[in-house]
């Protein structure tokens, strides 16, 4: 903050120039890493590195992606190899730099890097590639912090297919903790993802991005599911029974939600747009990678639900399994259609999450459809309307899952499973009353265990995802005495 107010207070305000100076760059910094920081405003023309005085003038190709530049890292500074680097405009207008020694290799450099803007990612001859990458590889490790939002294998291949062309990806999970590996076509592409997106978050505050390069120098991928996918071979089986890809990858939240703009322009980076609706903005604020909040998230979030057996079903019934993975606001059934149900969501993503998790589930015995509705929102009616018992408004219920920011429930959301995680049991119910309980509706309990020495939770294992579905309906928020409501999700492992 001191050497900040003392480059401000030592420096004029200059007007805008397509010239920026650079101060307080860490030693040892290349030009690729200098040329990073302009990279995501438009293209780079030249720049002149002034290593002695660790500073260096950025040439850009416009105005307007200069001021863009610098509104963007004024409120926060931008980084370089996790050191603050203090960017103005110049005094210059453009860069001279012809007679400056090593200027062939920093043109090859810049040629490289605009290559890859246009989607050419072959690496000019002259680009000194072993000083650049520092021999690390096209493989990336990935580590996602703070995971509010899942992130699945089609977000991160569409936030990193912006750097170039992704081979494989792998997720896993260690340590509790999301973790995946990338392999990139060639190490430029890997070493310019890592620049714009290390210590970035994918949504506004939350699933940070910490990125390194792997010691591995290719990945094997075995099985195209949700978990791993090599896109050079469309010919690998599932493995785990997941349904396989298509060879042009679906996004994780559907077509609607998933539309990125050009990479290269100040214009990809105003605020509102990015690379894509709900991901990966950078903010003129907070610094980082956003997304507008989330109660505006762009995206219808009214789903229809069809086929619904309207002997069993209620709004109460909707709004707990939808519940779920989202919080519901509105619920509504078709009083003249009442297989037909409307669930507006919080928000758009919510929508295609539960879209992806309950579409075509068995519901007391009909498979069940859940897509977008053509609506925008659902009504509320007016007292003394007939069908007024059908259409409930849950805005402000107690029972929303998800409405405290960084809630670890996102970080457990899982499809429906017959294994169901039980936790608020209080000290005094025991397991007999438990299987009793869930046996009394008709389920069949087909394993229980208390989790560890904790009675608060525990797990229950029914004989059908249906009969896990119809349970979490009917006790969730089952009153067991002692001032303690029982609570209930799909479990991520089998007892």
């Amino acid at each position: 903050g001191h050497d900040r107010k003392k480059f401000k207070r030592d420096r004029p305000q200059c007007s805008p120039s397509r010239v920026l100076h650079l101060r307080q760059i860490p030693s040892g910094v290349t030009e690729a890493e200098v040329i990073s920081l302009g990279l995501p405003f438009g293209k780079v023309t030249n720049i002149l590195m002034l290593k002695g005085k660790s500073q260096a003038f950025l040439e850009m190709a416009s105005e307007e992606a200069a001021i863009s530049m610098v509104k963007y890292y004024t409120p926060a500074a931008a980084h370089i190899r996790s050191y603050p680097v203090y960017i103005q405009y110049s005094n210059h207008k453009e860069l001279k730099t012809d007679h400056v020694p090593n200027q062939a290799r920093v043109q090859a450099a810049l040629e490289a890097v605009n290559a890859m803007q246009t989607g050419n990612l072959a690496i000019t001859s002259a680009f000194d590639e072993d000083e650049l990458y520092q021999s690390q590889g096209s493989v990336l490790r990935i580590l996602v912090e703070n995971l509010f939002y899942p992130v699945t294998l089609e977000v991160l291949y569409q936030v990193f297919s912006k750097f170039g062309s992704v081979l494989k990806i792998i997720t896993f999970s260690r340590n509790d903790q999301f973790q995946a590996l990338l392999q990139y076509a060639d190490p430029m592409s890997a070493y310019y993802a890592k620049m714009a997106l290390d210590s970035h978050s994918i949504y506004s505050g939350c699933c940070t991005l910490r990125i390194d390069f792997s010691k591995l120098t290719s990945l094997k991928v075995k099985y195209n599911n949700e978990k791993s996918r090599d896109f050079t071979r469309f010919d690998l089986p599932c493995g785990d029974g997941q349904p396989l890809l298509e060879p042009a990858i679906v996004p994780a939240f559907g077509t609607q939600n998933i539309i990125f703009s050009p990479y290269g322009g100040p214009a990809a980076f105003s605020p509102g747009i990015g690379f894509c609706q709900g991901a990966a903005i950078p903010s003129p604020v907070s610094g980082h990678m956003t997304i507008p909040s989330f109660t505006s998230v762009p995206g219808n979030s009214v789903l229809l639900v069809s086929n619904l057996n309207s002997e069993a079903i209620t709004p109460y019934g909707l709004f707990i399994l939808f519940g779920v993975y989202g919080d519901v606001h509105r619920v509504k059934i078709m009083f003249k259609k009442k297989e037909n149900a409307l669930v507006q969501m919080a928000d758009a993503i919510q929508a295609q999450i539960a879209i992806r998790y309950l579409n075509g589930q068995r519901l007391y015995g009909r498979v069940i459809h859940v897509t977008l509705s053509k609506h925008q929102t659902v009504l509320l009616l007016q007292e003394g309307q007939e069908d007024l018992y059908l259409t409930k408004d849950y805005t402000h219920s107690p029972l929303h899952r998800f409405k405290k920011p960084g809630s670890r429930n996102f970080q457990n959301i899982t499809p429906p499973s017959d294994t169901l995680h039980l936790s608020n049991i209080p000290p005094s119910v025991t397991d007999d009353y438990l299987k009793n309980l869930f046996t009394s509706t008709g389920s069949t309990v087909e394993a229980f265990r208390f989790i560890q020495k904790d009675c608060k939770m525990a797990l229950i294992q029914l004989g059908s995802v249906e009969e896990a579905l119809h349970a979490l309906i009917e006790f969730h928020n089952h009153d067991l005495g002692e001032d303690h409501h029982l609570r209930i999700s799909f479990s991520k492992s089998a007892i």
